[in-house]
């Protein structure tokens, strides 16, 4: 696995559609934009398209993975109950053992608090997790594009550093 991307919990639209960060779709523009992944824009605002591209590409094309620290769909975290973010940090920690992705990134620094409990968290690299790096990344939907664009060229150039070659797919 190249990439594990780490969300808080899904809002109920993402939740009933069964595609993460699909109700305004930026998270997958981001993606396109930073060239981590390669896909015709129109194909990432079809609804039906988009979900083909996570089933078929997102794993195994990609060779990325998704998990949320909650899986109970919320409209805002404001919902969430303090400790509930305890089994899925366990459960995240055993997939980043046994997949041991080449970088876990955090989209938030809320996901990121949730999962460590720790309260100064600064954008960008962080402590290994066991073999992985791990990254902070600011969170999809509020701010400029370009900051979470930033964010994910630094991933993708990580990645192509280590791989000892000169291009990602």
């Amino acid at each position: 696995m190249r990439i594990l991307f780490v969300g808080i919990n899904p809002s109920p639209g993402t939740y009933n559609r069964g595609i993460p960060f699909s109700n305004n779709k930026t998270f997958w523009y981001l993606l396109n934009k930073s060239g981590l992944i390669n896909e015709k824009i129109i194909d990432l605002r079809d609804d039906i398209t988009l979900k083909q591209i996570y089933n078929t590409k997102f794993n195994t094309v990609y060779k990325f993975g998704i998990i949320n620290i909650i899986n109970r769909p919320t409209p805002n975290v404001s919902f969430l109950v303090k400790g509930e973010e305890n089994k899925g940090r366990r459960k995240i920690l055993e997939i980043i053992k046994r997949y041991n992705p080449k970088v876990v990134c955090f989209i938030g620094k809320i996901s990121y608090e949730m999962f460590s409990h720790e309260r100064k968290i600064i954008f960008g690299w962080q402590n290994h997790i066991y073999n992985s790096r791990s990254y902070v990344m600011h969170y999809p939907l509020h701010g400029k594009a370009s900051i979470r664009i930033q964010d994910l060229k630094r991933i993708k150039k990580q990645l192509i550093r280590n791989s000892n070659t000169n291009s990602f797919f």
